[in-house]
């Protein structure tokens, strides 16, 4: 089986397009880009190593909160439940 190499996702809403837009970018040349920028943390073992629905519903929760901060705009869209959900 054919192992992919290391990739960093990049995720950003188009407002115009109204559309979310997700890309696969070499860690190596996106690199230089992210020299210096504030960068959050998230600390695997915070979720005892659980990768399970939650986590990615929290993650998508974040990242959506995360673009919002510079295109409030989405925000109407955005129905979603902030806090974890047991």
């Amino acid at each position: 089986m054919a192992i992919d190499p290391p990739r960093s996702v990049v995720l950003k809403y188009d407002q115009n397009s109204q559309r979310l837009n997700v890309q696969l970018v070499e860690p190596a040349k996106l690199a230089p880009f992210l020299a210096g920028k504030f960068t959050v943390p998230i600390l695997l073992d915070d979720f005892d190593f659980k990768l399970d629905d939650e986590f990615a519903r929290r993650l998508g929760v974040a990242m959506l909160n995360a673009i919002a901060l510079g295109q409030p705009e989405i925000k109407q869209y955005m129905t979603v439940t902030q806090d974890p959900i047991d």
